[in-house]
């Protein structure tokens, strides 16, 4: 018993860690900070429910109320009256028609002090509501309001919610790999043993005479994860063209296949992919050269995204990587969570919903995986920065797809342009007014304002100046013709095109010329 998580130290290591998406601190306390008083109990109240309610409608969490953001313990200097209101919140604020599936509430003494603290589990059955009607979900580190009707979920899903957090009756420590549960929990608070790591983030709980497991604790740690899920695997596959072909025109090969619980598949999966993201081309030097396809932290990226959220519950299918001549595909089983939708990945809003609560817990405390519902973000920005085409994401067959694509945004004659600047170091805003002026083309000051994106004319001039320096910009139109050309054709001044971008006279002196085949 000596080895496990007490209330007391639960605190502790919360106060280390500080505030997340699955934690939060609540003050009792109002006022300048040497004359604070209790607040209105029913504000306290109100909170408490608000929390738990956001909680529940994401990935569940733990509330502390007595504690401030600054993490320093206040406690709640109420009488026991007023205690017995605040400890009852979850039942009395929260709509009786969607109960909270509350795994833990009780009123912690700590160094004189007395805290609340309350431990909510992921919602599988309601969309939770509070006392008013209001409905709430946690982003982040903030309990959002939410429309029920966005987070409202099929009754089939429940399985696949519900998959990682089942406790598993036969499994027991000794099936866990004990030097890598100690490792991941040494990186979160040294303090920790493996027992009390695995308290702390739920994935075991003490029955008063063993440690129980939930299966969620075997997929992240399991010495033989096969035994527990049988498709605890990434296979990457390489298609010799731009699709999947059958029979005597099978183009598939398979180029490896990395197995392990979720911490070791992470990175022998990452192995077994990294090599295969570069091709050897002959450039025009007369030389072979490797070249990186896609961008590495985007794929990896998409990779722990896959490992993260797949539906576990489906035991017969693992997670593929299909390596096409055009494209890369990460394939999860599992559709998307009805909860999302594409259209708000898409437009990168950062929406978030684990479908794996605990193990998505665990990865973000060890820093696998950053802010929840930043990967998505992450990979379209990093495609963007290496002026890719924007990835792909579909949820076809009970699957998940996020498709990356060896395609540029710029046109053959653009990059062909382009190339002529390749021995300046340029920023992504000066390529971009330098696309604008292929060949010669005219390029107007309303043109670099909405394909920069610019938004004040300080740093519009700025970066006139920073080509002009660079002699790449000229300005071919004086201002006098720039308003006549305005009247005459009924424009504004900004829609008249009248900067040239030029090769500058050293690099034309080099330039190659371009072979269109």
């Amino acid at each position: 018993m000596e080895d496990l998580l007490r209330l007391k130290e639960r605190i502790e290591i919360a106060v280390e860690l500080g505030e997340s998406h699955y934690r939060e601190f609540k003050s009792a306390l109002q006022g300048p900070p040497n004359n604070k008083t209790i607040r209105d109990t029913k504000e306290i109240c109100a909170d408490i429910a608000k929390t738990l309610v956001a909680f529940a409608n994401a990935d569940g969490g733990e509330l502390f109320v007595g504690i401030e953001d600054d993490n320093s313990i206040t406690g709640i200097p109420a009488s026991q009256e007023k205690l017995d209101l605040i400890f009852n919140a979850p039942e009395t604020h929260v709509l009786k028609q969607t109960p909270l599936p509350l795994k833990k509430s009780t009123i912690i003494e700590y160094n004189g002090s007395k805290v609340a603290y309350y431990s909510v589990d992921k919602g599988s059955k309601f969309v939770h509501l509070t006392s008013k009607g209001e409905c709430f979900q946690r982003k982040d580190k903030y309990s959002v309001p939410t429309a029920a009707e966005s987070i409202q979920f099929e009754r089939e899903e429940r399985i696949s919610r519900e998959y990682d957090r089942q406790f598993i009756d036969n499994a027991e420590v000794l099936d866990l790999d004990i030097a890598l549960v100690s490792i991941v929990a040494g990186n979160i608070s040294k303090s920790m043993s493996p027992e009390k790591f695995l308290q702390f983030l739920d994935l075991a709980e003490f029955d008063g005479t063993r440690l129980k497991l939930r299966r969620a604790a075997l997929l992240l740690f399991a010495k033989n994860p096969i035994k527990w899920h049988p498709r605890m695997q990434v296979r990457v596959l390489r298609v010799r063209g731009v699709e999947e072909k059958t029979g005597v025109e099978f183009n598939v090969d398979e180029l490896g296949t990395a197995t392990g619980n979720i911490f070791k598949l992470i990175e022998s999966s990452w192995e077994e992919l990294r090599p295969n993201l570069t091709e050897t081309r002959f450039s025009k030097d007369g030389l072979f050269k490797t070249q990186i396809v896609y961008p590495e932290f985007a794929c990896r990226e998409a990779l722990i995204n896959a490992i993260t959220h797949r539906d576990y519950s489906n035991e017969g299918r693992g997670i593929e990587v299909r390596i096409f001549t055009d494209r890369l595909e990460v394939l999860s089983p599992g559709k998307l969570l009805s909860s999302i939708a594409i259209k708000d990945l898409e437009e990168l809003r950062g929406v978030h919903q684990s479908r794996n609560a605990y193990i998505a817990r665990a990865l973000r405390e060890f820093g696998y995986v950053r802010e929840l519902g930043e990967g998505i973000r992450k990979i379209f920005e990093l495609m963007e920065q290496n002026d890719l085409v924007k990835p792909k994401i579909e949820s076809p067959n009970k699957s998940f797809i996020v498709t990356l694509f060896h395609k540029f945004i710029y046109t053959k004659e653009e990059k062909l342009w382009l190339e002529n600047f390749q021995n300046i170091e340029l920023s992504k805003e000066q390529k971009t007014v330098i696309r604008l002026g292929v060949n010669g083309r005219l390029v107007s000051a309303k043109e670099i304002w909405e394909q920069v994106g610019i938004v004040s004319e300080d740093y519009y001039r700025q970066l006139i100046e920073s080509l002009r320096d660079l002699k790449i910009l000229e300005t071919k139109v004086s201002g006098n013709q720039v308003s006549q050309l305005a009247r005459k054709h009924s424009n504004s001044r900004k829609a008249v095109p009248r900067y040239e971008i030029k090769i500058p006279q050293e690099l034309r002196r080099n330039r190659a010329i371009p072979k269109f085949s």
